[in-house]
């Protein structure tokens, strides 16, 4: 079990780390913005459910693995850029849909944009590096198994990220229902989501594996 004192100290690090936005934040705003504030909670619902195949990872060691390979970093790194990339085009391609026209297509379902968030959030090798080199410091292996430690203060990470992100994606949501009251800055609130997937895909593409 997590000592008391740890877990409290843990809690307070989590809300500062969530609370400066970084690509996850960004991810959400953009999610929202293009497709609105229900997609964009589900978008969080997603990431952060991304996050505990890496909560385990890091308890089993892979983290460290991740950490210290420059391939492996890369190649996970690249892939999830891809992906934020993909999902940027395609909320660009599809900007006039839902926005008044004749033509719409059918509203995406919870569990696609649930599985598009898992995705971002599962390739991020930055969330693992990240985890691998804070959780095992809240640790304290006298108290028991530091694997089960790891575990458990990953669980509280991923609380607090799914509290954090989720009022992101509520203020981006309600943002875009104030500003989009016509079709067509509706179409361009979608499309500057999509921009900035595209463009988050893009940095975290050219950032080193220290960035």
């Amino acid at each position: 079990m997590v000592p008391t004192s740890h877990l409290l100290a843990f809690v307070v690090a989590s809300v500062v780390l969530t609370a400066v936005p970084g690509p996850s934040v960004l991810f959400v705003i953009g999610r929202s913005l293009a497709l609105g504030r229900r997609a964009g909670l589900l978008s969080v619902v997603g990431n952060t459910l991304g996050l505990l195949p890496l909560v385990v990872a890091v308890a089993l060691g892979v983290g460290a693995v991740v950490q210290r390979s420059v391939v492996v970093f890369t190649a996970l790194k690249l892939a999830g850029a891809v992906y934020l990339v993909y999902l940027g085009v395609q909320a660009f391609r599809h900007r006039h849909h839902g926005a008044g026209d004749a033509v719409d297509e059918r509203p995406r379902s919870a569990w696609r944009i649930v599985r598009e968030g898992f995705v971002v959030g599962v390739s991020n090798p930055k969330a693992v590096v990240f985890l691998a080199a804070v959780l095992p410091q809240f640790a304290e292996p006298a108290a028991g198994a530091v694997a089960a430690q790891v575990v458990v203060l990953g669980l509280v990470f991923m609380a607090v990220a799914l509290l954090s992100d989720g009022l992101w994606a509520i203020v981006a949501g309600t943002a875009r229902g104030w500003l989009g009251g016509s079709p067509r800055r509706l179409a361009r609130m979608q499309a500057g989501g999509g921009l900035m997937m595209i463009g988050l895909g893009g940095s975290l593409a050219l950032t080193g594996q220290k960035a």
